[in-house]
């Protein structure tokens, strides 16, 4: 095989959905929720075309307005959906989780962008734009685990510290199982890619690396701003940080 990507044709596109169908059909078959799978599904490869338009346009215009409105975007939807899991509370919620997200994403991107890739310009969209996503979509699922188990343990009558180090911990166990299996028992996304588009493996590797310490940080400093946010609004006694 040469250096060059693979093309992906429709025909093969379409075989790739095959064994994913195969589990909706067991969803359908076994629980009657087959409907969530298979809407999830289309949901995910009509949000991933139109993504790669939206990419392509953003690529090529190269402008700081549009990168910036992008993220913005990017920065209100992941709050949103973060809050998923306690949906009764999601307005009142969402201006603590956004500025939580903006955190721990912003301040690890300009660790990753500027001190180790030291971008020119620091918004080159090419890689400004996708690496604001892996920040923002780990931080989104690491702040929503640690949300919906705050709430659960505060509705428990336990100690703000005790609920803050439980939702901590809980929050952090994906990333922190996803750290221990790389290169072990997983090849990461990034790394994967970027081997099947002929770059180094050696390279990758330092690439995967830089991205996986941004994505636990982004995470981490996410989930300890919105969890420090709540324990300022919470009663006198348990405002101890």
């Amino acid at each position: 095989m040469n250096g060059t990507l693979q093309s992906i044709t429709l025909a093969k596109l379409a075989i790739g959905f095959v064994p994913a169908l195969a589990v909706v059909w067991i969803l359908f078959r076994w629980s009657r929720e087959g409907k969530t799978g298979l809407y999830a599904l289309a949901r995910m490869a009509l949000q991933l075309v139109m993504v790669g338009y939206v990419l392509t346009f953003i690529f090529e215009a190269d402008r700081v307005g549009i990168v910036l409105a992008v993220l913005s975007v990017m920065l209100v939807a992941a709050g949103w959906i973060a809050l998923r899991p306690i949906k009764q509370r999601r307005r009142h919620l969402l201006p603590k989780v956004l500025v939580s997200l903006a955190f721990g994403s912003s301040i690890t991107l300009v660790f990753v962008t500027q001190g180790v890739l030291s971008l020119d310009p620091w918004f080159w969209p090419r890689y400004l734009v996708p690496l604001s996503g892996m920040a923002l979509a780990n931080a989104m699922n690491a702040v929503s685990l640690a949300a919906e188990r705050y709430e659960s343990e505060m509705s428990r009558n336990v100690s703000f510290r005790e609920a803050r180090s439980t939702a901590l911990r809980t929050s952090l166990i994906p990333l922190v199982n996803s750290l221990l299996a790389a290169g072990l028992v997983s090849f990461p996304g990034m790394m994967t890619g970027q081997i099947l588009s002929g770059v180094s493996p050696l390279l990758a590797a330092r690439y995967q690396i830089v991205v996986m310490c941004m994505v636990f940080s982004s995470a981490g400093l996410a989930v300890a701003c919105y969890l420090w946010i709540m324990g300022r609004s919470a009663v006198p006694q348990t405002t101890e940080v």
